[in-house]
């Protein structure tokens, strides 16, 4: 293991290094202006892709860091699970200023959310919202479960009608991972039909071509995100 210029690499032998440039990068305004909301979509692809097969992009942090103090123009909003075991970050090899993320079990929206990803498109110039569910979640398997326990009992009152939606004929419990999945993936859907109709503001953006709203469903084997 050798140091070189920060970036720690590994290489066959003490002899064979291979050296990645440092990213120090930070999206400007203008450049911000000029993606399409498809070129955002393609851009989390790619970085799908990159983290998948073990590729990130090597990042001066402490740099971007300094150059992020004044200011920020990320490309895409995204909103997670609470789940330790998706990195957002890294699940779509972005850094520093790339993107605004929000973060509930179960991601679901509620007023606070919907403000905030209306301060991140309209405010701030996002062009993409990203709603990003996952496999085997906690959060939907409570639901299905009519999990009653605190201020959880609450919060998956948001999930369980989807729940209840999801045309399913088989074992309809948290033991069975197809149907775990379905509605995790009806969820995501239901989210950002919520979206839309609970923010006439995101709502207008879309239908205007300023952004698009769009899910996907991280699966914990691969990293792979299979946007939908």
């Amino acid at each position: 293991m050798k140091k070189i210029d920060k970036v720690i690499v590994q290489g066959d032998n003490d002899d064979t290094i291979t050296l990645k440039p440092l990213i120090e990068h930070i999206l400007t305004a203008e450049e911000q202006a000029q993606l399409t909301p498809e070129e955002v979509i393609n851009s989390l692809k790619e970085g799908n892709q990159r983290y998948a097969t073990n590729d990130l992009t090597a990042r001066d942090h402490t740099e971007q860091i300094r150059k992020a103090a004044n200011g920020q123009f990320p490309k895409a909003v995204v909103l997670s699970c609470v789940d330790s075991r998706v990195p957002v970050e890294d699940v779509f090899d972005k850094g520093i200023g790339d993107v605004f993320v929000a973060r509930v079990a179960g991601n679901f929206v509620n007023e606070d959310i919907l403000g905030s990803m209306e301060f991140g498109c309209k405010v701030s110039g996002a062009k993409v919202i990203l709603v990003l569910g996952h496999e085997h979640c906690g959060a939907v398997k409570a639901a299905i479960g009519d999990v009653k326990l605190g201020n959880i009992t609450a919060m998956l009152e948001k999930i369980t009608p989807v729940v209840a939606q999801t045309d399913y004929k088989g074992n309809r419990t948290a033991d069975n991972p197809e149907f775990v999945h379905m509605v995790c993936i009806n969820n995501v859907l239901a989210t950002m039909n919520q979206i839309r109709e609970k923010s006439p503001i995101l709502e207008e953006m879309e239908k205007k071509g300023e952004i698009n709203i769009i899910g996907g469903v991280y699966d914990m084997d691969t990293g792979l995100v299979d946007f939908l």
